[in-house]
This record gives C-alpha cells, sequence and structure tokens, in this order.
C-alpha cells in the first residue's frame, strides 16, 4: 500500500511516471538521470521534483508541445551553448530544457548530468539569484494611466507588500492583448483598494 503525506500525495512518485499520459518514455528517461545524481525525488506542485539536502534543484514537467527539466537556478548556471529556456521575461530564476522526443534527451545525456552536477554545486555552497526589486518590474501602460487617473488607488498600492505588488504586476503583465489587461487591472482593483494581494 502506499504511504500517503498529510497532503495525501503519495510520497512515492512511481503513480505519476504510471499515469502520465503524455510523454511517459521521455519522463522515464530523464527521472533516470535525476535519480543517478543522488537527489532526493518528492512530488510537489503536481510534478517530479528533485531535491538536495531540502533544497529544490530540478523538477520535470510536461505541456502539450514538449516536456521539460527545469532548474530552479537555471540562471546562474553556465551555459554557452544557449540550450536553457527562460519560459516568459518575468521568470528571474528558473530556467528549463525543452524536449519533443526521446532521441532529443539521450542526445543531450550528458549536458543535463553536467547542468544537475552544477546545479548541485550551486547549493551546495549556498549560491543565491538574486532578485529584481519591485521598483524595476515593468508597469503595464493600462495599469499606470489608472494609478495616475486614481489617487486612492495610487496610495492603495503603494502600501502593499512588495510581494502582493510583484504579483500584480507579473499577472496584468502577461496578458499579450490590451482588452485582457484591462480586464484583469479592472476586477482587481477593489482588492488593491482593500489592501489585498492577488491570491488574498
Amino acid at each position: 500500500m502506499v504511504e500517503l503525506s498529510k497532503n495525501r500525495i503519495p510520497k512515492s512518485a512511481d503513480f505519476f511516471f504510471n499515469e502520465a499520459k503524455s510523454w511517459k518514455k521521455e519522463f522515464q528517461i530523464l527521472r533516470s538521470i535525476a535519480l543517478k545524481s543522488k537527489l532526493q525525488e518528492e512530488i510537489k506542485w503536481g510534478q517530479p521534483c528533485y531535491t538536495f539536502n531540502g533544497q529544490n534543484v530540478c523538477l520535470l514537467h510536461g505541456f502539450k508541445e514538449y516536456c521539460a527539466i527545469l532548474f530552479f537556478k537555471g540562471a546562474l548556471l553556465g551555459d554557452p551553448k544557449n540550450i536553457l529556456i527562460q519560459q516568459t521575461k518575468n521568470v528571474q530564476s528558473a530556467r528549463q530544457i525543452r524536449f519533443q522526443s526521446t532521441s532529443e534527451i539521450t542526445k543531450l545525456k550528458s549536458t543535463i548530468k553536467a547542468f544537475i552536477e552544477e546545479a548541485i554545486q550551486l547549493e551546495k555552497v549556498g549560491k543565491k539569484v538574486i532578485l529584481k526589486k519591485t521598483s524595476e518590474f515593468e508597469v503595464p501602460e493600462e495599469f499606470l494611466r489608472k494609478l495616475e487617473q486614481n489617487a486612492k488607488l495610487q496610495t492603495a498600492f503603494s502600501e502593499l507588500t512588495p510581494g502582493r505588488q510583484r504579483g500584480y504586476l507579473l499577472y496584468f503583465s502577461s496578458a499579450k492583448r490590451t482588452e485582457t489587461r484591462e480586464e484583469r487591472i479592472t476586477k482587481h482593483i477593489p482588492n488593491i483598494l482593500m489592501g489585498k494581494g492577488l491570491n488574498d
């Protein structure tokens, strides 16, 4: 019987690999590479996550177009061949390697191993990614206009914690269409005025 943790997620990640509907073979190969690096396998955010002394090193996840291994501190890894991918411009630390076949993984096997070893070394020495300050984040033009037109909104937003401010800015900016950004901003103005964060 599989032992369940407090949050009802099995401690063993076997079920993820057995039940995967897409990228099953690819995930198995990536899992094998990660486990050979002596990392601890856990399930976090519903995905197989590999840790060193409790610190997240890499994670496997799949999408419609590709599966990937994500390095939590990928921005610090040496990448002379530009293999690592930044998912969006707002992702500061994590980087992916994307795959669409087992042959692509096999071809990069030694490179993946090298990245994992380097990522483990980063954890051993306690290296951290220097994150941007909230003031360095781009404010969408649509939200900037709302702030300029509404002094109460401007005050309320400035009084939010930096983390809450970042959450809103990233959420507003991630919408590609102006109409979607406008909708998101309008919907969340009441919460901002009440001093609430995006997920409060």
